[in-house]
């Protein structure tokens, strides 16, 4: 059967039943109609679309330009390269292309028809691997609730985040990527059914950093309306910036260069292969070679830019911000019942926890640790190991205890953020969450049991969110996990339509919005369940911590 149906403005052409195009700006996209998982609904598959253009040569390392349009048709079936990547879990190169920056779109109702809330996805990856492709981001369960769904590659590692402090290369090259792709979604997104103006962004992880950076940048301001983060925010010991200018530098030096000028090293860079940018482990002092990157530190991250009169995506740094009241979206904020898990095949393959050992004083937060003397860090660091061990002379030698020690340094720094954004007026409104879903899903934490460990791992929300293809996971309907998807996929879809995950009692449960003094979260689990006062003895021992470091937030 062929079917050709041409609609007044041109805007939509059905050629047959598997294939459709839309206009964008650019030009035409031909995607596919294919069908989710759970079979309940037919969806229009949009891959591999250019939203800005390809950041190579003399544009490498600087902020995004616009897309180029194309003639023709062109085919969105298939999906585009990823960014180039090492990804430090796997030990595993991916070279992918420097022309990257793609998004993906999803969508369950061609032609438009009323206007769906629209889910931007920003995908984790410790800001150096990962790709917003269907292998582990499939939209099916997030289809089935009729919104249209986009997810993006942005460029990772040091050609995403380097930083020179200059008017060419101030940093955050990455984050202004995101802004370029949600600046797509506001002109193009309505074609594809999607309302411009309900914008959700989600993310895990560092896109869940990602997420709450973009509610306190003047550039992203105005292209959402609400965000959802998990396992990130922007206080994590994983995305703190130190010296980046000097990690620069210190780059330059590792690959044979020796810059006396920001010019210089900059042309440098912008000539050598790509590979050779990619996980560099840039250390600018020693005990950075022993603060493990995959649990604590990433050298390539997000910076408080300096003025050179260009787009800025963090004027000041995001506590000021948040102290200013300048947070306006509302969150939904959230961390997996045992984060720290995810480490365990790394624990057993390294030497990282004999480092710890070894080095005591990295067993303290790194802002403390770049802001503070290395007596104060042998100090407290005793503070910890007896915390976690029962004595301050034992080491954190077992994988359990390093695992909790970890689980940690994820939960502690949400808690905290979502105390101070609930108390300061003018920021939006904040629910909080813990997940703790377990099912033939957890894949990751099925690598604890071994050790007696429980929960659930550090990115394993996205399992219940995302149908990951790559995972080829068992899928069954009357399973316990499918109404586990339905409920976390129910708040989720909720909270970007009304602003309340629970706009009435029809998931069994009214849930408030969080504040310090109730400290009400959900525990989203088998069941929704209200509980108060979050992981209170692992909040007063850090915050015990804090003032022993004379460091308040």
């Amino acid at each position: 059967m062929y079917v050709t149906v041409l609609f007044i403005l041109g805007t939509i052409i059905w050629q047959d039943v598997a294939a459709v195009i839309v206009r964008v700006q650019q030009g035409l996209l031909e995607g596919e109609q294919k069908r989710t998982i759970t079979g309940k609904t037919l969806f229009y598959s949009f891959k591999a679309i250019p939203y800005a253009s390809p950041p190579t040569g003399s544009r490498r390392f600087k902020a995004p330009q616009p897309a180029r349009s194309w003639r023709g048709i062109r085919k969105a079936t298939a999906h585009g390269s990823v960014c180039p990547q090492f990804d430090s879990l796997t030990n595993t190169y991916t070279p992918g292309s420097e022309d990257c920056l793609f998004l993906n779109v999803y969508t369950p109702t061609l032609p438009p028809c009323s206007a769906l809330p629209v889910m931007f996805f920003i995908h984790g990856g410790g800001y150096i691997s990962g790709s917003g492709n269907d292998d582990y981001y499939g939209a099916d369960f997030l289809i089935d609730r009729n919104s249209v769904i986009v997810t993006i590659n942005y460029r990772l590692d040091n050609p995403g985040f380097l930083c020179l402090d200059t008017a060419e290369v101030p940093g955050n090259a990455a984050l202004k990527d995101q802004v370029a792709a949600l600046r797509w979604v506001q002109r193009n997104i309505k074609n594809f059914g999607g309302d411009p103006n309900q914008v959700t962004i989600f993310g895990q992880s560092v896109g869940g950093i990602s997420m709450t950076l973009h509610a306190l940048s003047p550039m992203s301001k105005g292209l959402f309306r609400r965000g959802i983060g998990t396992s990130g925010v922007p206080i994590s010991d994983y995305s703190t910036a130190f010296e980046q200018r000097r990690r620069a530098f210190a780059l330059g030096k590792k690959l044979g260069f020796e810059a006396t000028n920001t010019s210089a090293l900059l042309k440098f860079l912008q000539t050598v292969p790509v590979r050779q940018l990619l996980y560099t482990n840039s250390s600018v002092i020693a005990a950075e070679d022993y603060i493990q990157i995959v649990m604590k530190i990433y050298y390539t991250v997000p910076v408080v830019e300096k003025d050179f009169g260009q787009e800025r995506f963090l004027t000041e740094p995001p506590l000021t911000s948040l102290e200013k009241g300048r947070n306006e979206v509302d969150m939904l904020l959230g961390y997996t019942s045992n984060e720290g898990i995810f480490a365990v095949p790394y624990l057993e393959n390294s030497s990282i926890i004999a480092n710890y050992d070894r080095f005591p004083e990295v067993l303290v937060p790194i802002d403390i640790f770049y802001r503070t003397t290395p007596t104060l860090h042998l100090q407290l660091a005793d503070v910890i190991r007896q915390h976690f061990t029962g004595s301050p002379l034992r080491s954190l030698n077992t994988i359990p205890i390093f695992v909790n020690y970890t689980t940690n340094f994820f939960i502690y720094p949400i808690i905290r953020y979502a105390r101070r954004l609930s108390s300061v007026r003018g920021n939006g409104d904040i629910y909080l969450f813990e997940f703790s879903s377990v099912s033939e899903r957890n894949v990751l934490s099925q690598l604890g049991l071994r050790y007696g460990l429980s929960g659930v791992a550090h990115n394993e929300d996205t399992l219940y969110v995302f149908n990951p293809n790559v995972l080829n996971l068992p899928f069954n309907k009357s399973a316990t996990s499918y109404r586990m998807i339905q409920k976390i996929c129910d708040l989720y879809t909720n909270f970007a339509i009304f602003g309340n995950p629970t706009p009435d009692a029809s998931l069994g449960v009214v849930w408030p919005t969080y504040n310090a003094v109730s400290a009400v979260y959900l525990d989203v689990g088998e069941n929704l369940t209200l509980r108060a006062n979050p992981r209170a003895s692992m909040m007063n021992f850090w915050e015990r911590v804090y003032e022993l470091a004379n460091i308040r937030f």
